[in-house]
């Protein structure tokens, strides 16, 4: 048996938390922009380190375990 809950999480964390897709932190004109499909370098990097700490969350704290 094989634990899938990683590669799972991170797909998902990684799919939701793409600048612009859904939103985007800090936006270009106000501090959260939604669905403007554009991205900032200072945006990719407020968005890894929420994906970084999500993960941690995830992974590290909560134990989650998906066994296929």
């Amino acid at each position: 048996m094989k634990d899938w809950a990683s590669p799972i999480v991170a797909l998902t964390l990684f799919a939701l938390l793409t600048p612009g897709l859904i939103f985007q932190l800090p936006g270009k004109h106000r501090a959260v922009d939604f669905m403007n499909m554009k991205t900032s370098l200072i945006s990719i990097v407020v968005h890894s380190f929420i994906f970084g700490l999500l993960l941690m969350l995830f992974i590290v704290v909560l134990h989650i375990h998906v066994y296929v």
